[in-house]
């Protein structure tokens, strides 16, 4: 950052590549930095060039040079001024203008902010290049370790779950029958791992992974329940999972399951607990062809399902983030509008500083409505978009405006200023409005769709969906294969009304991609 704040990084490239004349800092400096700085160019790169150039132009020791470079990174104006004075002292004894001290002075004062040496920028831009190599040529395996890695940092997995919306790779929901421990990839996608789903430990995924592993997939919820080891069968660990949709491929509806899981539960084990017993008894246990099937069937009931809001509050409590889908999936465009960057950049970027005025959006996931001593109303909200989450407090002159339209699953917009006083960002609330989504483009809505994934039961998911948002604006479904591309005009029976939320269900079905302007 430091050098990259004097823009010696693209100085660097233009010199490297003679777009721009290699030039010294000042003219009496040329031929003394010359073996300090001619392989960068004649710019300052690493912190030991800060040091080498301390030695020979000012005279001091190796130890005195590194005195002078942590100075520098503690930015304190008395030891500056101090060593600015050592600094100058030296190198007017050795001939050179105040002209030229200064001018030294005044690049190495922003450049010592915060530099590398030059070992760690070799290491750094060795795993840069490997990096870059595996995103590039194995996104899956990349991007599915990649979340293993922040998997107890919700901030930065949704940061990387949206790149990989961004990327075309899905992120599959947890599944007991297809799920490891972590995120693994699957094909061109990635499944997410059992571990992190709330409330289920190691111990649990072992013994899920090791019975599906020795006696065979989960044919439906009772299969699994009498195939997995007692201590799975806790009343919080199957909650979690149906909430978290583990058991969504087995067509059982997760509001369902909620209604009979405890139940289920306590008979399971119960049968568990006897066969443990009866097992260490005289009359031995079951045979081996018999264990996990204990002749016993718990009745899922035929209920609705939950709302879209309510299963998707439950996906985010039990995964700490929306997996499946986003309430703001299709809004992206509309959001933006008239924002100053999405969360995900703003909790990224350093280079904002405290109190700096700040537009952004996003969907209410929390509400804190506290009291300050003098007895007025104020309140913490927790603002989150498709890239992160941000804490928005709204102290009373603020929060008088805004009160009633901090509702959780609300969607607005914060103007306020930025404050970096703690160890996470947050934004002090000046103005909440609530943005304008009800307009849709105009014109037909295009629909991109690889020939090879048009088949019947996509085709009949699409024409669901499509008939779910009636309307007067045409739809072109766009068939892509491989150099040819045919655009079909869909039968005006299925002309929609284009909304937001006709956005997310096609992105949902289709992929991120597939809405063509």
């Amino acid at each position: 950052p430091g050098p990259m704040g004097a823009d010696s990084h693209n100085k660097y490239a233009r010199r490297k590549t003679g777009r721009e004349p290699v030039e010294p800092i000042h003219p009496e400096l040329a031929e003394p930095l010359e073996d300090v700085l001619g392989e960068t160019y004649g710019l300052i790169v690493y912190q030991e060039q800060v040091m080498a150039i301390a030695q020979k132009l000012a005279g001091y020791s190796l130890g005195q040079a590194d005195i002078l470079r942590r100075a520098m990174g503690k930015k304190k104006k008395a030891e500056l001024d101090k060593q600015f004075e050592g600094f100058s002292g030296g190198m007017k004894e050795r001939g050179y203008s105040e002209a030229a001290i200064k001018t030294l002075w005044d690049i190495l004062l922003p450049f010592s902010d915060y530099a590398f040496n030059k070992a760690h920028s070799a290491a750094y831009g060795l795993v840069s290049y490997w990096t870059a190599y595996l995103k590039a040529n194995y996104p899956a395996e990349y991007m599915a370790a990649l979340l293993t890695s922040v998997r107890d940092d919700k901030d930065k997995s949704a940061i990387y779950l949206n790149e990989c919306r961004r990327m075309k790779i899905q992120v599959l929901p947890p599944d007991v029958n297809e799920s490891a421990a972590d995120f693994t990839p699957v094909g061109t996608d990635i499944r997410f791992g059992l571990t992190a789903v709330r409330n289920v430990g190691g111990n649990v995924v072992d013994g899920i992974v090791t019975a599906r592993e020795e006696k065979g997939r989960y044919t439906d919820f009772n299969d699994f329940l009498s195939k997995v080891p007692a201590h799975v069968c806790n009343k919080r660990v199957i909650e979690s999972l149906i909430k978290a949709g583990a058991f969504d491929d087995m067509k059982h509806r997760r509001k369902a399951l909620v209604a009979v899981h405890e139940t289920a539960v306590d008979q399971y084990v119960d049968i568990k607990r006897n066969e443990a017993i009866g097992q260490d008894s005289l009359f031995g246990g079951l045979d081996e062809e018999d264990s996990g099937s204990f002749g016993v069937t718990v009745a899922i009931p035929e209920i609705d399902e939950w709302d879209k809001m309510t299963l998707l509050g439950h996906e985010r409590d039990m995964l700490g983030l929306y997996v499946s889908d986003h309430p703001l999936l299709g809004l992206e465009h509309v959001l933006s509008q008239g924002t100053d960057c999405t969360i995900g950049e703003l909790m990224l970027d350093e280079s904002r500083t405290d109190g700096s005025p700040i537009c952004i959006s996003g969907l209410v996931t929390s509400v804190q409505r506290k009291i300050t001593k003098r007895g007025d109303a104020w309140a913490m909200v927790t603002l989150e978009d498709l890239d992160g989450a941000i804490d928005v407090l709204l102290f009373p002159s603020s929060y008088q405006l805004a009160s009633t339209l901090l509702v959780e699953d609300a969607i607005l917009t914060v103007k306020g200023r930025l404050s970096k006083s703690k160890d996470q960002p947050e934004i002090h609330g000046q103005e909440v409005s609530v943005p304008d989504i009800t307009d849709g483009p105009s014109g037909p809505v295009v629909i991109s769709l690889p020939s090879t994934r048009c088949t019947g039961p996509v085709v009949e998911q699409l024409r669901d969906v499509l008939a779910t948002h009636p309307g007067m604006t045409e739809v072109r479904l766009r068939l892509m294969k491989r150099e040819q591309t045919l655009v079909m005009r869909l039968d005006d029976r299925l002309r929609v009304t284009p909304t937001p939320a006709l956005f997310a269900d096609l992105k949902q079905l289709l992929g991120p991609g597939c809405l063509t302007s």
